[in-house]
């Protein structure tokens, strides 16, 4: 018996299917998607070595993830195609759940053979891998619970030990973690930054589209901000402009300015475990990290962590103690919170915009899978921005691929019907759906706690902290279900918003940005120490990213000082408010640093500009010799010279 199993994000070329690494924890693995706007991708593609000829069975892991909502064909279907022949199973009807698809069985030569994953809607079709057996009794393993131990057997994958022991381990590479990770390298730290995707930035990047809310530069400590403004697009609002106004390459090259000597960036691979130091159980030792693209595990060791996974991954595989939803009134003596605690967050939004078209460009498929919609329940509008918003009553964390695919599916549902059956449908015959967002922007998910709980008293009172940092600049902002949407769907996509002014911004404390219970993790993003009310302050990006900032010189004051978080607090506080103070260093680029020293830069082949509009010339010995003897300091890279 031979067999073969291949992971479909592995995949040498994937067309126009894309890597969603969400669900790694809950699946064992990322997947690969065919997120078209109702239009068939590319195909994905491989090649794969047969060893021996005969006929051979192919099964892929799949699942109908319309199936949920009982209405309709399954969206996302797709074949398998084997050196061009399609095998005869339509793929991805198989149910709710991920599990096994047989596909067909094919003869096949020893040799070579291609392999492609052939879209046919252009509606989220998805495949985890695929499993090729020479035996017809040989089927994949269906158990769940035995399914990874199964991956990992088959694809050969064991645990890789980096060599290099960290001063900080970030894990996120959303926009806290990004500054927290180039605060600390700047603050003199050796710094491991762990991203789930391939770009940086989280909800600011062009995946999601969230602009930055908040301010930089307040009180108490106007220096902080730095880092966020460095890296901050431009333009880049909510999700209504183009990929390139969130400017994702920004975010990488301030990253890669730092001194690479100091610093690992590990793209596209997730946290799935951590290791526990064995002569204390409260301390970190290791986090083991799996690779979206390859499978293949790594095994990091710091001395201390930054969670900034915004699910508190970190601390919850550490039993660390959290929070989720909305705290009762009793607990914290908070007048906006409910009588009784209850799981409610706020959502996640699945942002998506459309544009103009010229005529019959704009056709969209008419759909009969998910919601059925009718005059009087459509949304009639040209995207959608924060307010399509879903998961409210579910676990973010746990449930994100439900949450983002109810999301996509009330878009796609509510714009067919528009387009195709709507009593206005003329007025959106030159629309077409441009974009939207993949994997969703979350607000909320697992808070951890701190040496402290922030509550919305302490922010109404002003109650005053020895340890504030970073301000919150941004007002109490709660989301909750539309109860007109609420009211006429089986479960809310849309959301409103409750302000409440806090008037003069607010400042957090230190002891909210670590864990109480786990001695050496840091707390950043989405998981810091404050109830859900004080959270809703906190949780726009500039502000968080200014709070990665402080996170990140305190764990430089950790290496310094050999120390864990707590201790900042306990010892090493005024130095902390000394670096605040100051600000996150901002390197000396050369563009703008001219004026630092007085210094001539040479090149072994140049030239030397001697009056502009006229040509150059070539830097001669001789002519270096002139410079240098007249001692001329140069401005911005070249002379201007005399004759």
């Amino acid at each position: 018996m031979a067999h073969i199993w291949r992971e479909a994000e592995s995949f040498e070329h994937l067309g126009g299917w894309q890597i969603d690494p969400q669900s790694m924890r809950q699946m064992g693995s990322a997947y690969v998607m065919a997120h078209g706007l109702g239009r068939p991708v590319a195909d994905a593609t491989t090649t794969i070595a047969i060893p021996e000829a005969g006929e051979w069975t192919l099964w892929a892991r799949t699942r109908n993830w319309t199936a949920p909502w009982g209405r309709g064909r399954a969206a996302g279907r797709f074949q398998v195609l084997v050196n061009g022949a399609a095998l005869p199973q339509e793929l991805g009807t198989n149910g709710p759940e991920w599990s096994w698809q047989l596909a067909g069985k094919i003869a096949l030569p020893a040799g070579s053979a291609h392999i492609a994953l052939h879209d046919l809607t252009g509606f989220n079709g998805r495949c985890d891998a695929l499993y090729l057996s020479n035996d017809p009794a040989d089927v994949p393993e269906r158990d769940p619970a035995k399914l990874a131990a199964c991956r990992r057997a088959k694809a050969g994958i064991v645990v890789e030990d980096d060599p290099r022991e960290y001063d900080l381990a970030v894990a996120g590479g959303g926009i806290a973690g990004l500054c927290t990770a180039i605060a600390a390298l700047r603050s003199g730290a050796s710094v491991l930054l762990v991203q789930d995707r391939g770009v940086l930035g989280g909800c600011n990047s062009s995946e999601v589209r969230v602009g930055l809310g908040g301010f930089a530069h307040a009180d108490p400590y106007p220096k902080l901000g730095n880092v966020v403004t460095e890296i901050a697009p431009a333009f880049g609002g909510p999700g209504t402009y183009p990929a390139k106004c969130y400017e994702d390459d920004r975010k990488h090259n301030v990253f890669f300015m730092q001194n690479p000597k100091t610093y690992t960036l590990a793209l596209n691979e997730s946290v799935i475990a951590v290791d526990k130091d064995p002569a204390d159980s409260t301390r970190i030792a290791a986090i083991i990290t799996r690779s979206a693209i390859t499978g293949k595990e790594k095994r990091y060791r710091a001395k201390n962590f930054a969670d900034c996974t915004g699910d508190a991954v970190v601390a919850r595989l550490m039993g660390a103690r959290t929070m989720y939803g909305r705290d009762g009134k009793e607990e914290f003596r908070e007048n906006l919170a409910p009588a009784q605690p209850c799981r409610q967050v706020m959502g996640q939004s699945v942002q998506w915009y459309t544009e103009p078209c010229a005529d019959g460009d704009g056709d969209f498929p008419d759909i009969d899978w998910g919601l059925e919609f009718s005059d009087d329940k459509a949304y009639f509008v040209n995207g959608g921005d924060w307010e399509w918003e879903s998961g409210q009553y579910r676990d973010q964390a746990e449930e994100t691929e439900y949450i983002r695919d109810y999301g996509l599916m009330t878009i796609f549902a509510n714009w067919s019907f528009v387009k195709n059956r709507s009593s206005r449908k003329s007025e959106w015959s030159r629309r077409r759906l441009a974009w939207a967002s993949p994997c969703g922007g979350k607000r909320e998910s697992y808070r951890v706690v701190g040496d402290v709980i922030l509550t919305q008293n302490d922010i109404e009172d002003r109650r005053s902290y020895p340890d504030a940092t970073g301000a919150m600049t941004w007002n109490i902002d709660l989301h909750f279900p539309d109860p007109h949407n609420e009211a006429r769907f089986p479960e809310p996509f849309r959301s409103c918003a409750y302000h409440r002014d806090i008037g003069a911004f607010y400042p957090v404390p230190y002891r909210c940005l670590y864990a109480s219970d786990v001695s050496n993790l840091f707390l950043g993003g989405r998981h810091i120490s404050m109830t859900h009310v004080a959270f809703s302050c906190a949780r726009v990006m500039r502000t968080l990213g200014i709070l990665g900032e402080v996170v990140g010189m305190a764990a430089a004051l950790c290496a310094r000082h050999g120390c864990a978080p707590r201790d900042i607090y306990a010892k090493h506080l005024d130095e902390l408010k000394d670096m605040m103070r100051q600000g996150v260093p901002q390197p000396v680029y050369h563009a703008y640093a001219c004026n630092d020293h007085e210094s001539y830069h040479f090149k072994d082949v140049g030239y030397v500009r001697i009056y502009p509009g006229k040509p150059n010339i070539p830097i001669t010995p001789e002519l270096r010799e002139r410079i240098r003897a007249l001692g001329m300091v140069h401005k911005h890279g070249v002379p201007e010279l005399e004759s």
